[in-house]
């Protein structure tokens, strides 16, 4: 493909504060383009992205307007997805395609995601033929998947050539791509059959073959694997970059380590978010935008906090034994409530990075067993000791303790079945898992601890 990155050297880790953007700010109301053209020229892109980041949305709008200033499309692509889309509203197609035109086909297909749809297809009929059928191509596949994650350029040669033949092709090809450190062998059929590093051409013989140098055991990524596995390969098996392809096996695209290390990135914030029960929620969403994403997930604890609060009425008479108990039963609830997310949160990363599978789940849910029996003992000994003090009541003591191992047990077990048995269902465990165990240790917490309490009294 003709969509090239231009590299240059620029200046990094630039510091800037407030006293700068009001400067920005200023230029921009004066509608001096010049200066903020030159000072971004100066910058590394993602300094760059971060000072237009740092302006209001208004400041955002009235830059992108001003006579004179074209976006870099180096600096677009660094920009927060959010504020591409925003950006994108004020800009007019040739602009777009500008900024399409300069970019590798994995950022300019990130763009593009973020275009109307009313407005693509006339973005992608002011493009070059061969640009435009390869981009389509990439939209035509899922989202998620390593066809929107690769790159179209890639340097690739026939097995049968020699070292020096690759050597002079490199030197004389002005379509490579500007970055490359490996170089993918393949055959008459265009399938790629080895990988050789950049490095090991440089420091052969010119008269070697290149199929002798080669590296044969190489990983391949259809075109269709979604982008969380090729992220997981590229962790297991330190890649620095794997051939995609087609379903016909032939090479149509390669991946690189800085892009899966975006995938990482992205799904980490994602499944933090999500067990907070705030989605795909951007730091420049609007308060109404903001309220409907968390309303759902609130509406739900409401209910499940309903559910715990009947779970306590049911022991009214043993609370009015011992009004005591009201006061300690919070803290059962809490220390479980607690232990069951610990173990929520390390679970749903181990499903993400297909660390934990139904070969390891029978030993992993022993071991959590074995930490809620642990963690049980030493926090009933430390509670009853504190309410041993605190009451002078031997029977209360013995309640909180033998509640405190129940709850901390079923805490670390159903934080872990939960996710385990909603991945099975093929439920994202990130999404729904923390509602479930949240109301699970209340309702066991307030259960064990009131159910001794009835028991003894």
């Amino acid at each position: 493909m003709s969509l090239t990155k231009k590299t240059k050297d620029k200046k990094v880790n630039f510091e800037f504060n407030k006293e700068y953007i009001r400067v920005v700010t200023s230029k921009i109301a004066n509608n001096d383009a010049q200066f903020i053209t030159n000072s971004f020229s100066e910058m590394h892109p993602a300094d760059a992205a971060d000072i237009i980041e740092h302006l209001s949305q208004n400041d955002r709008e009235n830059l992108i307007k001003l006579n004179n200033f074209n976006i870099d499309p180096e600096v677009f692509v660094e920009l927060n997805e959010s504020i591409q889309t925003e950006i994108i509203t004020n800009l007019s197609s040739d602009s777009i395609v500008s900024i399409i035109k300069n970019l590798d086909s994995d950022d300019a297909i990130s763009i593009l995601e973020n275009v109307p749809e009313e407005d693509k297809n006339n973005i992608l009929s002011s493009l070059p033929p061969k640009d435009r059928f390869a981009l389509l191509e990439s939209l035509s596949y899922p989202e998620d998947t390593a066809a929107r994650l690769m790159q179209r350029d890639f340097t690739a040669i026939p097995s049968n050539w020699s070292v020096g033949q690759t050597i002079d092709y490199l030197r004389e090809n002005k379509d490579l791509p500007e970055e490359f450190l490996e170089i993918f062998i393949v055959n008459e059929d265009f399938n790629p059959v080895g990988t050789v590093p950049s490095s090991k051409v440089l420091t052969s013989p010119r008269d070697t073959k290149m199929a002798t140098v080669m590296s044969e055991s190489q990983l391949l990524v259809p075109v269709d694997m979604d982008k969380e596995e090729v992220a997981n390969l590229f962790e297991n098996y330190n890649l620095n970059s794997a051939a995609v392809t087609d379903k016909n096996n032939k090479l149509v695209g390669m991946i690189t380590n800085d892009d899966v290390l975006t995938v990482l990135k992205e799904e980490a914030e994602e499944d933090a978010l999500r067990l907070a029960g705030v989605g795909d929620e951007e730091i420049t969403d609007g308060v109404i935008t903001k309220t409907k994403r968390r309303f759902n997930w609130l509406l739900l604890n409401l209910f499940t906090a309903f559910l715990a609060t009947w779970c306590i009425s049911l022991f009214g008479a043993t609370i009015e034994q011992m009004v005591v108990l009201a006061f300690l039963m919070p803290i059962v609830a809490s220390m479980g409530g607690n232990a069951g997310m610990q173990t929520l949160a390390v679970t749903v990363r181990t499903i993400a990075t297909n660390d934990l599978t139904k070969n390891n789940i029978s030993s992993n849910v022993m071991k959590e067993f074995s930490i809620g029996i642990l963690n049980g003992i030493i926090f009933a000994v430390i509670s009853a000791f504190i309410v041993q003090i605190w009451f002078q009541d031997n029977l209360l003591s013995l309640i909180i303790a033998i509640s405190m191992v129940l709850t901390m047990i079923i805490a670390g077990l159903f934080g872990i079945l939960v996710p385990f048995t909603l991945k099975k269902l093929n439920i994202d465990p990130a999404i729904a898992s923390s509602v479930f165990v949240t109301t699970i240790t209340d309702v066991i917490g307030f259960v064990s601890f009131l159910g001794v309490g009835a028991y003894f009294l």
